[in-house]
């Protein structure tokens, strides 16, 4: 009886490892796939079907997990890789590239080693592309290498399932001596800019200072034009002036003369006071300027004579 009892304990125990142990087999079959990820899965040794994002089984003793597959995009920076330009100057460049899987069958079962690749074939593209330039070219043209790497590399790694998105030259380090070179050469440069710049910075300060000078001396002389513009207008101004003072004196004085002829018709001057008034005038004539005085022979003419020789003398003056 115990051994039969003990007997049925172990064959228990067996039972339950077993189902235990079948069951911790069937729990390490299941997959999740995560979202950047892709399983490429064979069965029986080929190729069966590839996983997305979700719950997976996998049948047990006949698929199996061959690859996971990293859907984003990756960087690869590679070691610098010797290259000869075209005028025969060995320089160290190293690249890096941007890339990323598009089909995860293809990359799986494309290629053995599909870095390596990359990195083989970027290094050889690189040694065509410098090998058509020169040494300044290389230096300047780095736009140019990297567009032409990158379509040269995409095309070539479609059979891979792999997209190039990117290509940049990180670094170009030539020679020491050029280096050395380059470095007086770009030394003179900018001690040439220098001196350029220090002459044209003379040259407009001259030319500021000219200019200046000449502007002070064309205002200068338009002030001192406007000044002597101006003081002829004044004496213009004031001779006119003067003129109609004078039109206007001699304009009162006639009109005094009139109305003093008027005065004396309206008094009815007699023949005597005629006669004593000519002498008044012919003693005004003789204190005048004139070098010359006609006497009338008749004095009863005398006032009329003293009023012609006081409008010949009025003319003289005026």
């Amino acid at each position: 009886m115990f051994l039969e009892f003990n007997g049925g304990v172990i064959a228990a125990i067996i039972i339950s490892v077993i189902v235990v142990l079948i069951l911790i087999y069937l729990i390490t079959c299941i997959r999740i796939v995560r979202q950047t990820n892709k399983y490429v899965v064979e069965r029986l040794g080929g190729y069966h079907t590839t996983w997305g994002v979700g719950f997976h089984f996998l049948c047990p003793f006949v698929d199996r997990v061959a690859h996971i597959v990293s859907m984003k995009e990756q960087v690869k920076d590679f070691d610098p890789q010797p290259v000869i330009t075209k005028d025969n100057v060995t320089m160290q460049i190293d690249t890096v590239v941007f890339f990323q899987v598009t089909d995860p069958k293809l990359f799986a079962y494309g290629v053995e080693n599909p870095i390596a690749a990359i990195e083989n074939l970027s290094a050889t593209t690189l040694r065509n592309i410098i090998g058509e330039l020169d040494l300044d070219e290389t230096l300047t043209s780095r736009d140019i290498i990297n567009t032409k790497m990158r379509s040269i590399l995409d095309e070539a790694t479609d059979p891979w399932g792999i997209k190039v998105n990117r290509v940049e030259v990180k670094n170009i380090l030539p020679p020491k001596d050029i280096r050395d070179a380059m470095e007086r050469q770009m030394r003179a440069e900018r001690e040439r800019r220098e001196k350029i710049l220090l002459a044209e910075g003379e040259k407009k300060s001259q030319i500021l200072l000219a200019e200046g000078q000449k502007e002070s001396q064309i205002l200068k002389a338009d002030a001192e034009k406007e000044a002597m513009i101006k003081k002829a207008e004044g004496q213009a101004q004031s001779i006119l002036k003067v003129k109609e003072a004078e039109a206007m004196g001699i304009k009162l004085i006639r009109e005094a003369e009139a109305e003093g002829l008027k005065s004396l018709n309206a008094a009815k001057v007699t023949n005597e006071v005629l006669t004593l008034k000519s002498y008044e005038a012919v003693k005004d004539l003789a204190n005048g300027q004139a070098t010359k005085i006609i006497v009338p022979s008749e004095l009863q003419n005398l006032a009329t004579a003293a009023t012609t020789i006081k409008e010949v003398i009025h003319t003289e003056k005026k």
